[in-house]
């Protein structure tokens, strides 16, 4: 476990005019999130050391929670009401900032891509403690560098309001000469139409707001194995290109139209055919007494939606403006071998999104009731945390780019991470976490689908 050596309360800057106490509502698309785990995600800087460090962190942190006030509050059941929550702040409030130091594991041995024992990583994240908090800091020293631990309550943002905060919070520590400021949060609920009948279709009515989920017990989520590993691999601009044209040329063989080609479509399709070939063997190892998994392998992942609501959400609105992407294939298909299955996945996340594009009447209808089934199910669906759109490794708050950053949450969630290659060029990094065998399986079968593909043309 890590030292802690002091947890400090940063409050919004008292700057210019003091924030009075007040409260914002949630809307539907932030109740669907109630119960969803928190978003842990952990960057490493190499040689950001020293209490000056700390206290730039400190300080400028207050300064930028002035504008996102609402993420120093709290979550609560909103009074007088059995089931709507509002973010609510008042003077005093503030966001728990933890100094710890780690000397279980270097510097080296946590920020790599190789496969690291997800129980040395789980120490760089706060937790959120009891009371409706929504986010906490944890900065712990390493020998050689710095990781920086954010953790948000999902309920609060989504990742791109997580995000700007984050970019905003950087620019401050950074005191960026003659940079532009990033723009303030958007602040405004009225973005947002009400919809009761969906709100509490996913609130739970509750008695009190000592009733409250702490989040991290959602559908589907069990606590990381201690045997789990955590690893990193990349799908670079070559790669994605050689994912592109395989489908291509595949649809061509099968007369068929070449399904939606960008760069999501490529790397979700591959990484979840990859995921399914992976579970093959253990699945087959256990399916006399199991019973197997289904017919059918999962995929769902959110999709921003600030520019498809009528009207359309500003663009840094704070809040979550997300909903689910459903992908659905046969199980053998997703996992065949060669470019065949590899064909399967991609063109099926391809007429996913094409759904959500055209923006069907009934979208949100049902929404509920689906995500249930899936995570009631024999096996989970893979799911996604990240975008590459969020450019985690722009974050620099004045000692250079992060070397490596990890969301640690998909250990608890087995989801997958995706965020943009740190060495820029247009590919997109993977995060994934496994048992250890499983992990050496995943690896094998991601190199045989790189071998697999066309060379570039």
């Amino acid at each position: 476990m890590a030292r802690v050596l002091h947890t400090s309360l940063v409050a919004p800057s008292p700057a210019g005019t003091a924030l009075q106490e007040r409260s914002l509502p949630l809307t539907y698309l932030d109740a669907v999130w109630l119960l969803a785990p928190p978003v842990e995600r952990v960057f490493f800087y190499a040689n950001a050391t020293g209490n000056d460090v700390l206290s730039n962190l400190k300080d400028s942190l207050s300064r930028t929670l002035r504008d996102f006030y609402p993420l120093a509050g709290r979550l609560r059941l909103t009074p007088g009401t059995p089931n709507r929550h509002e973010l609510h702040y008042k003077p005093g409030d503030g966001v728990n900032f933890t100094v710890s130091e780690y000397h279980h594991a270097g510097f080296d041995e946590l920020a790599t891509d190789d496969p690291t024992e997800v129980a040395k990583i789980l120490p760089l994240v706060p937790a959120l403690q009891a009371g409706g908090p929504v986010l906490a800091v944890q900065a712990t020293m390493l020998s050689g560098g710095l990781a920086l631990g954010v953790t948000f309550h999902h309920g609060a943002c989504d990742g791109v309001s997580s995000t700007h905060f984050l970019r905003t919070w950087a620019w401050a520590a950074a005191a960026c000469a003659g940079a532009n400021a990033p723009e303030p949060p958007v602040i405004d609920r009225t973005f947002i139409r009400d919809r009761d009948d969906l709100y509490d279709t996913f609130a739970p009515h509750r008695q009190s707001s000592d009733d409250e989920d702490d989040g991290r017990k959602p559908l589907g989520v069990v606590s990381p194995d201690v045997q789990q590993v955590l690893a990193t691999f990349t799908l670079s601009k070559e790669h994605l290109q050689r994912i592109k044209e395989a489908v291509a040329r595949e649809a061509e063989h099968r007369g068929v139209p070449t399904p939606r080609s960008t760069s999501i479509v490529a790397a979700f399709g591959f990484i979840w055919h990859c995921h399914v070939r992976a579970k093959q063997g253990s699945e087959r190892e256990a399916a006399a007494s199991s019973g197997g998994g289904g017919d059918r392998a999962h995929l769902l992942f959110p999709v921003d939606h600030r520019a498809r609501l009528d009207p359309p959400v500003a663009e840094k609105y704070l809040g979550n403006c997300v909903g689910p992407c459903f992908v659905s294939a046969l199980r053998k298909e997703v996992a065949a071998a060669s470019t065949d299955g590899l064909f399967t996945a991609c063109a099926a996340v391809a007429a996913s999104i094409d759904t959500v594009m055209r923006g069907e009447p009934g979208y949100w209808d049902g929404i509920m009731e689906r995500l249930i089934e899936l995570f009631s199910a024999a096996e989970l669906p893979l799911t996604v945390a990240g975008s590459p759109r969020f450019r985690v490794y722009d974050t620099d708050f004045g000692f250079g780019r992060p070397v490596k950053v990890d969301v640690v949450s998909v250990a608890r969630t087995g989801a997958i991470s995706v965020a943009e290659a740190r060495g820029g060029g247009g590919g997109v990094e993977v995060g994934i976490s496994l048992p250890a065998d499983g992990m050496e399986r995943f690896r094998e079968c991601f190199a045989d689908a790189i071998a697999w593909l066309p060379s570039s043309s």
